[in-house]
C-alpha cells in the first residue's frame, strides 16, 4: 500500500521561531528554574521524592547514591545521571545550602572546590526536616500527581513544602535567555517574616526587613551595603556586597597576623585557590611588602587562612588592599526569578512570601478535607458497630439463618427477611426495621467475635468520641480561615524551634574600602632582553658594574625610567604597551620570565 505524502508548506522562519520558543520554555519550566511554591527545580523534587518512595528515611540506613540516581533517572528524570548526582551532592553540602535536605555519607566535596567522590562510593538518606517539612503529607492528597515521562509512574507536580524553601536555600540556575540567583536566608527570620505577613498582608518591603535582616550565607561573611537591601528586595534584582571576616592576632616579637575565618559566598570552590594566588601575585608585583607568608590552615572545623605580617605594618591599609585587589570583597548578583503560576517571574521578597502563604492555605485545605472525609468514614462505621452491639443477638440470628452473605447483607441494609429463617416472628419484625449502610453492613459482617468483649466495646466508644472531636476540629479549620492560619503558624513555630539556627552573616553599612598605594620612587633602570626572549630590569649602577657581561648576554639593552611604558612591535605589525614596573626586577646574573605577547 502506498502512503500518500502529506506535505505542509510553511514559512521556515516561523517553524524555527516556534520550535525555539518551545525548547526555551521547556528548559525554563522543566529544568533550570525553581517553582516559587516549593523552591525546588524538577531534578531536586524528583530526587527527594524518589528517596521518599525508596524508604531512605532519616532513621533508616544510608543507601548508595548510585541506587538513588539510577532509580530517579529510570522513573522520573531521563536527562542523564550526572545532573541528578550533581543536584543530590549540592543538596547535601552544608557550605552551599542554608538548610541541607540530604544527609550525605562519604566524600561530598569541600568548600575549597574538591569534587564529590563517584556515586558508587557515596551514600545518602533524607534529612529529618526534609521528611517532616517537605514530604510528610504526600499521602493526604495535598498536591496533584502527574504522569512521568513514559506514563508508567506518577510523580508530584510540586512537593508539599511547609517552609519558604526558595528563600531559605536560595537558588541558582541558567535557562534560555534568563537566569536565577537567589541568596539563602536564615530559617528563623524567614518564618518570622511569614508570620508577620499573615498578620498584615499589606506589609511593605521595609517592614519585612525588620524580620528578615538580609541574606544569611552558610559561609558567614559580612554584607556591607545594608541600605541597598530594601531596593534589592523590592525589585528582586541588585548586587549584594559581601566581605570575608578578618581577625588580627598578636604573635611573638610584637608582630601581627591576619586570619581570615569567613569567606564571601562567591569564593566557594576554586576561587579560594585563586584568592591565594592573587595575594601571591600582589607580593611578587611588590604592591605590598607587608605580607611575609601565606598559609591555608582550613579544615573540617572551618576556614582559616593566615597571612603573616611584617612588624609595624599598616593593618587597616592592608585589609583595604585585599578588599580592593582580591575577592575578599565580592558581589552576589541577585535575580529573584522563579516559576509562578506556570510562567517565569522576577519577584521581590514580599510576593515570594505571598505565594508561599497562599500555597500553605491550599495545602491545609486539601489536607483537612482528606482527613475529614476519613474521619466521617470512620464515624459511619463506628456508629454501625455500636448499633450492632446493641442488637448483637438479632444479628447472630440473621447470620445463622442466612444461606449466603448476600442475603445477610440485604437484611442488614434493607430489612429483607424473605430468605432468612428466624426463631420467632418478633425477630423477623425487628430485622425488617434494620437500615445499616453498605459500609456499616460490611464492617459488621467482617467483625470478629472478640470485639464483643466489654473492654473492646468501651475502646470503640472512646474511639468514637475521639472521631467526633476530630470531625469538629477539622470542620472548624476548614470553615474558619483564622483557625487554619493558627494551624499553619503552629507548624511553622515547631520547625523554627526544632531547626532554627543563629545567623551566620553580619549585615551592616561598612565604609568603602580605600587603599592608598605607596608612591613609587622614580628611578632610572635598564631593560634587558636576551636572544631567548627573557626579560628583566636592573638598576643602572648594577648594569654599569657588569656592562660587558650584560651586553654579551643580552640582545637589547634599553635605558628608561621605571615609571615609563615600553612600546613593542611584533613581526605581524601589532603594537603592545608594557609597563616597565610590571617587568621582573633582578640582578645581572639571574634569568627572569620570557616576554610573550
Amino acid at each position: 500500500m502506498q502512503v500518500k505524502d502529506n506535505i505542509i508548506r510553511t514559512e521556515y522562519s516561523e517553524v524555527m521561531q516556534k520550535s525555539y520558543i518551545d525548547y526555551a520554555m521547556s528548559v525554563i519550566i522543566s529544568r533550570a528554574l525553581p517553582d516559587v511554591r516549593d523552591g525546588l527545580k524538577p531534578v531536586q523534587r524528583r530526587t527527594l521524592y524518589d528517596m521518599y518512595e525508596l524508604g531512605i528515611r532519616y532513621d533508616k540506613p544510608y543507601r548508595k547514591c548510585a541506587r538513588i540516581v539510577g532509580d530517579t533517572m529510570g522513573k522520573y528524570h531521563p536527562h542523564g545521571d550526572s545532573s541528578i548526582y550533581d543536584a543530590l551532592v549540592v543538596m547535601a553540602q552544608e557550605f552551599k545550602k542554608g538548610l541541607p535536605l540530604v544527609d550525605g555519607h562519604g566524600n561530598f566535596g569541600s568548600i575549597e572546590g574538591d569534587g564529590a567522590a563517584a556515586m558508587r562510593y557515596t551514600e545518602a538518606r533524607l534529612q529529618k526536616i526534609t521528611q517532616e517539612a517537605y514530604l510528610s503529607d504526600l499521602d493526604k492528597d495535598v498536591v496533584d500527581f502527574i504522569p512521568n515521562f513514559d506514563e508508567t509512574e506518577k510523580e508530584p507536580s510540586v512537593l508539599p513544602v511547609k517552609v519558604p524553601n526558595l528563600l531559605i536555600n536560595g537558588a541558582e540556575g541558567i535557562a534560555v535567555g534568563m537566569a536565577t540567583s537567589i541568596p539563602p536566608h536564615n530559617l528563623s527570620e524567614v518564618i518570622d517574616g511569614v508570620k508577620a505577613y499573615m498578620k498584615n498582608p499589606d506589609i511593605t518591603t521595609e517592614e519585612m526587613l525588620h524580620y528578615i535582616k538580609g541574606p544569611d550565607f552558610p559561609t558567614g561573611g559580612i554584607v556591607v551595603n545594608k541600605d541597598e537591601l530594601a531596593a534589592i528586595y523590592e525589585t528582586g534584582m541588585g548586587k549584594i556586597k559581601i566581605r570575608g571576616k578578618v581577625e588580627v592576632e598578636k604573635v611573638k616579637g610584637g608582630k601581627e597576623r591576619l586570619v581570615i575565618t569567613e569567606i564571601p559566598y562567591p569564593m566557594i570552590g576554586a576561587n579560594i585557590g585563586k584568592f591565594l594566588n592573587d595575594i601571591g601575585a600582589l607580593v611578587e608585583a611588590k604592591k605590598t611588602n607587608d605580607i611575609v607568608d601565606i598559609s591555608n590552615q582550613s579544615s573540617k572545623e572551618g576556614i582559616r587562612i593566615v597571612l603573616e605580617l611584617k612588624k609595624g605594618c599598616d593593618v587597616e591599609n592592608l585589609c583595604n588592599m585585599l578588599y580592593k585587589k582580591t575577592r575578599l570583597e565580592d558581589t552576589f548578583g541577585v535575580n529573584m526569578l522563579a516559576v509562578a503560576d506556570g510562567r517565569p517571574e522576577t519577584m521581590g521578597i514580599v510576593p515570594i512570601i505571598r505565594h508561599h502563604v497562599n500555597f500553605q492555605y491550599q495545602l491545609a485545605t486539601r489536607k483537612y478535607k482528606t482527613l475529614l472525609a476519613k474521619e466521617l468514614d470512620k464515624k459511619e462505621i463506628q456508629e454501625g458497630l455500636i448499633q450492632a452491639c446493641d442488637v448483637i443477638d438479632l444479628i447472630i440470628e440473621i447470620l445463622r439463618g442466612s444461606k449466603n452473605i448476600k442475603d445477610a447483607k440485604a437484611c442488614l441494609t434493607d430489612g429483607e427477611t424473605g430468605n432468612i429463617r428466624f426463631k420467632s416472628e418478633a425477630s423477623r419484625k425487628q430485622a425488617s426495621r434494620l437500615r445499616f449502610t453498605q459500609r456499616q453492613a460490611t464492617a459488621i459482617l467482617e467483625m470478629r467475635l472478640y470485639k464483643l468483649i466489654g473492654l473492646e466495646i468501651e475502646a470503640l466508644m472512646k474511639e468514637h468520641e475521639t472521631t467526633l472531636k476530630n470531625i469538629a476540629e477539622y470542620e472548624e479549620i476548614l470553615g474558619n480561615r483564622g483557625a487554619m492560619a493558627r494551624v499553619i503558624v503552629r507548624e511553622l513555630e515547631h520547625f523554627q524551634k526544632e531547626y532554627g539556627q543563629a545567623r551566620k552573616t553580619l549585615v551592616e553599612n561598612a565604609k568603602e574600602a580605600v587603599y592608598e598605594e605607596k608612591k613609587v620612587e622614580e628611578m632610572e633602570v635598564v631593560v634587558l632582553l636576551d636572544r631567548f626572549g627573557y626579560v628583566k630590569t636592573i638598576d643602572v649602577p648594577t648594569y654599569e658594574r657588569n656592562k660587558e657581561a650584560a651586553d654579551a648576554e643580552n640582545k637589547y639593552e634599553i635605558r628608561c625610567m621605571n615609571t615609563d611604558k615600553l612600546c613593542i612591535f611584533t613581526d605581524t605589525g601589532q603594537q603592545h604597551l608594557v609597563k616597565v614596573m610590571e617587568l621582573p626586577f633582578g640582578n645581572s646574573g639571574t634569568r627572569e620570565s620570557p616576554l610573550t605577547m
